[in-house]
C-alpha cells in the first residue's frame, strides 16, 4: 500500500509555538498511524512540498490581526502553483493567538476557500496566555487529521 503524506507547515518563532509544532507532529506520527509526517516551517516550504502531500495542516501565529508574515509568504509563493491540482486536499489550522485570533481565522478562510481545499474541522484559537493544554489540543488535531488520511476518511 502506498503511504500517505501529512504536510505540517509551523510558523514556530517562541519556545511555546515550537511547543506546538512538536505536538503536531507527535500526534501526526502516532505509533498506530501509518502516514508519511513532514515537518517545515513556512520559508522551507516550497510548492513541491504541497504538491507531494495528500493533506496538510498549518499553524501559524496571530500577528496584527492577520497571520504571520512568513505564513502569509508560504501562500504567496505556493497558491497558484498548488491551485488547480490540489483542490480537495483535507486541510486544518490552527492559531496561536495573543488576542481573539478571528482576523487570522478570517483571512485563512479566505485563502482556503480559493484553494478549494477542504476543511476537517473548523480552526482551532489558541486563544490569551499560554496554557499547557494548548499543545494537546494541537496533538489532538494533528493525530485526527493523520488517522483520516490513512483511513481514508479525507
Amino acid at each position: 500500500m502506498i503511504s500517505k503524506t501529512l504536510l505540517i507547515v509551523a510558523h514556530a518563532p517562541s519556545a511555546n509555538t515550537k511547543k506546538l509544532a512538536e505536538a503536531a507532529y507527535q500526534g501526526a506520527t502516532h505509533p498506530d498511524i501509518d502516514i508519511n509526517v513532514v515537518l517545515q516551517t513556512p520559508e522551507q516550504t516550497q510548492p513541491e512540498d504541497v504538491l507531494a502531500a495528500d493533506a496538510l495542516l498549518i499553524g501559524t501565529t496571530e500577528n496584527l490581526a492577520y497571520m504571520a508574515g512568513l505564513t502569509k509568504d508560504f501562500f504567496d509563493r505556493c497558491y497558484y502553483p498548488v491551485l488547480e491540482k490540489k483542490q480537495g486536499m483535507p486541510f486544518a489550522l490552527y492559531i496561536r493567538a495573543g488576542h481573539d485570533g478571528t482576523g487570522t481565522k478570517r483571512a485563512m478562510q479566505t485563502i482556503i476557500t480559493g484553494l478549494r481545499w477542504s476543511w476537517i474541522q473548523n480552526a482551532l484559537i489558541l486563544q490569551g496566555a499560554w496554557q499547557d493544554e494548548f499543545a494537546d489540543q494541537v496533538e489532538e488535531l494533528a493525530m485526527t487529521l493523520a488517522a483520516g488520511i490513512e483511513a481514508g476518511i479525507y
